[in-house]
């Protein structure tokens, strides 16, 4: 079943979103292994590339090996908060304590060019919410991820790598993240052996923020990945907190322009606790599994139907809601089009659930 699964995952053109519609349309990984080559075929595409079945034996045996595991989106220990996201990752590896992800968790992140004031305060902060009982999640980034971690190592620290569960980045911290692997908990979403490349980044920060019931950012300039990484928690509903700082630092001017923009001015560990503890209650009833809303792909539509969508595609992005609008189909007809030309690599993902075809 996992070893089916995986092969699933890893197999190209395979998404977050399009593993999930896979699945609620054949109901196992086997069907939809065995039903891909069909489905790339009516997408325009030639032939499906699956992944290699000794491949995935090897993964399975290394992760095993190396001391870590994969948790599958279907799995008991999952994390609960992770599971709301709609582009949940279907797998995750995991070293360490998964158990430190069931109880709240605060993502602090921040610039990699820090200031000594901020990479002490963000060290002490994070040693303080451990002491309260929060996880405190970060990206083992260089500056404020690596205060964050150095500080809650030893009262429940979380690190999401970008690369392999394997793969050490930066090379400066690799007794660190082994520290963390043995005392906290390490997590990778990209296979074993996976060097960190620009592309992985944005996808380790929306587990970083979606992990989280909050994320604080401490010193970021203006276009830093941080500020992503807060984007991504206010879309996922998540609380957005910000450390003020001196308007002539420009460090500073990220954190500022959040606190502008609607994110809340928070000073120390108390008031985040305070600001997360209704979210927390919210989503993390221990009673309640979440279960993400999935459309349900049953009919496949006539041949009218699936035209009228191809037609409407081309190299501007538009909304799945407005493809199904001008089109006339139902939505499990515009859905099922739209998965057959993304398995066939033939369909752009944008911001906002956007597509187009690929250029």
């Amino acid at each position: 079943m996992q070893f089916d699964q995986l092969r699933l995952i890893r197999s190209s053109n395979i998404g977050p979103v399009s593993y999930r519609q896979l699945m609620a349309r054949f109901g196992s990984a086997r069907a939809a292994l065995d039903s891909l080559p069909d489905l790339v075929r009516r997408g325009g595409g030639k032939y499906a590339l699956l992944a290699n079945e000794a491949a995935i034996a090897r993964e399975i045996q290394f992760v095993q090996a190396y001391g870590a595991r994969h948790v599958f989106m279907d799995d008991a220990d999952y994390p609960d908060l992770l599971l709301h996201l709609d582009n949940a990752p279907p797998v995750i590896c995991v070293k360490g304590n998964l158990a430190l992800l069931s109880r709240p968790a605060v993502a602090l992140v921040g610039a990699r060019n820090v200031s000594a004031g901020a990479c002490q305060f963000a060290r002490q902060l994070a040693f303080e919410l451990g002491q309260m009982g929060l996880s405190v999640v970060s990206g083992l980034a260089r500056g404020i991820d690596t205060a964050a971690h150095a500080g809650s190592i030893e009262v429940g620290t979380v690190a999401v790598i970008a690369g392999g569960i394997d793969v050490v980045y930066p090379p400066e911290n690799r007794a660190l993240q082994d520290a963390i692997a043995e005392r906290g908990l390490l997590i990778a979403e990209q296979p074993p052996g996976t060097e960190p490349r620009a592309r992985h980044f944005p996808y380790r920060n929306r587990i970083i923020a979606g992990a989280s019931a909050g994320t604080v950012v401490i010193e970021a300039a203006p276009k830093s990945g941080s500020l992503i990484t807060a984007r991504l928690a206010a879309e996922a509903e998540r609380e957005v907190m910000a450390i003020p700082g001196s308007p002539l630092d420009p460090r500073s001017r990220g954190c500022n322009q959040l606190i502008r923009e609607g994110a809340t001015l928070v000073q120390n560990a108390s008031e985040i606790a305070e600001l997360i503890s209704p979210l927390d209650n919210r989503m993390l009833a221990p009673s309640v599994k979440y279960e993400p809303a999935m459309t349900v792909i049953a009919d496949d539509g006539s041949h009218t139907e699936r035209s009228a969508v191809i037609d409407l595609m081309g190299m501007t992005y538009v909304s799945v809601d407005e493809l199904v609008r001008q089109s006339g189909s139902s939505p499990s007809t515009v859905q099922m089009v739209l998965l057959e030309f993304e398995l066939a690599g033939k369909l752009e993902c944008g911001a906002g659930g956007k597509v187009r075809l690929a250029t």
